[in-house]
């Protein structure tokens, strides 16, 4: 794995208004590093808040807090105006406040062009009444390319990439699969010659032949130096697929490892939960695991922190557990 960090997740969190007065917290202050040429995976259960991290990354939702940092440019377009929240509320002196003003004008920011994301269904993230030509072709579009011959080439480099035939291109997403259309995803992404993939879910709803299609594909586009980021329930998937993985815990980060090391020394109770949930080809062992099983709910301390305890290995803890 590359030792240069492609993207930095820095105390990012988000919030959503379930009524007038009542919040939900769905990324609660993560941090996080993504290296070229890795694939990292984002386990945990469904409303731990991976896919709300995700499209924050994308810039499909805005960052209450924190920041996303892409090849040392900050891409969450927010961050300026919320700084320069923070420093209006502050209690500097007009020269002090014009200093730091000047500052935060100063930093590099970019845009999340670069990173691309696949969705989980296929179907509803695709336009039904455009073409294929169309639909793998917008992005460029929305980018201001106008040469048709040059967004032409591309999207039939794209096609052959993904292992679809250019014949497609006039027909219409309910004519195809739902691996033809996640196929279709990937073109769609790759067409922005994106340096990071974003994959949510993405093999969750098709069958086992079609997922491992999917997972080699994944495997082949990796070559060209892509980052991926992987988000997945299925976690013997991630465990070959992942060279390391973040495990999400009610918007938290509770464990973070290289992926060997995550399923050989799970620390965290979630994490030893889930990999304890791992089918394995024994029915005694499943039945002895459903006789057993309970709802788990941990309590996160408010001051709780990832805590490296061996290398590249952080659990989430408190200071009295460190040692």
């Amino acid at each position: 794995m590359n030792s240069n960090k492609i993207l930095e997740v820095e105390h990012v969190n988000k919030s959503f208004y379930l009524s007038k007065k009542e919040k939900l917290k769905a990324v609660n202050d993560v941090s996080f590093s993504l290296y070229e040429n890795e694939t990292l995976g984002i386990v945990g259960e469904s409303g731990c808040g991976k896919t709300t991290l995700a499209r924050l990354i994308v810039s499909l939702y805005e960052v209450d807090e924190g920041k996303i940092i892409f090849n040392n440019e900050i891409i969450n377009k927010n961050y300026y105006s919320n700084e320069l929240k923070k420093l209006k509320k502050s209690k500097l002196d007009k020269k002090q406040f014009l200093i730091e003003k000047e500052k935060l004008k100063n930093l590099s920011y970019g845009d999340s062009n670069s990173v691309q994301m696949i969705f989980q269904d296929p179907i509803a993230s695709i336009n039904p009444r455009m073409s294929i030509y169309d639909v793998i072709k917008e992005g460029l579009v929305i980018q201001g390319e106008k040469d048709e011959n040059i967004i032409a080439k591309k999207v039939y480099n794209v096609l052959e990439k993904v292992g679809l035939s250019k014949d497609i291109i006039n027909r219409f997403p309910n004519e195809f699969s739902g691996g033809q259309l996640q196929r279709i995803g990937i073109a769609r992404a790759l067409i922005m010659n994106p340096k990071i993939i974003i994959a949510d879910e993405i093999v969750s709803a098709l069958d086992v032949s079609i997922q491992s299609q999917i997972i080699n594909l994944l495997n082949e586009i990796k070559k060209e130096g892509l980052s991926i980021i992987f988000i997945a329930h299925n976690l013997n998937i991630v465990k070959y697929f992942c060279n390391r993985i973040i495990v999400m815990y009610k918007g938290q980060i509770v464990e973070m490892a290289p992926s060997e090391e995550l399923f050989n020394n799970p620390l965290h109770p979630y994490t030893k939960k889930l990999v304890e949930s791992i089918p394995l080809p024994d029915p005694n062992i499943e039945k002895s695991k459903k006789e057993s099983s309970e709802i788990f709910d941990y309590i996160i301390e408010e001051n709780s922190f990832l805590i490296e305890v061996k290398k590249d290995h952080f659990v989430r803890g408190i200071k009295d557990e460190k040692n």
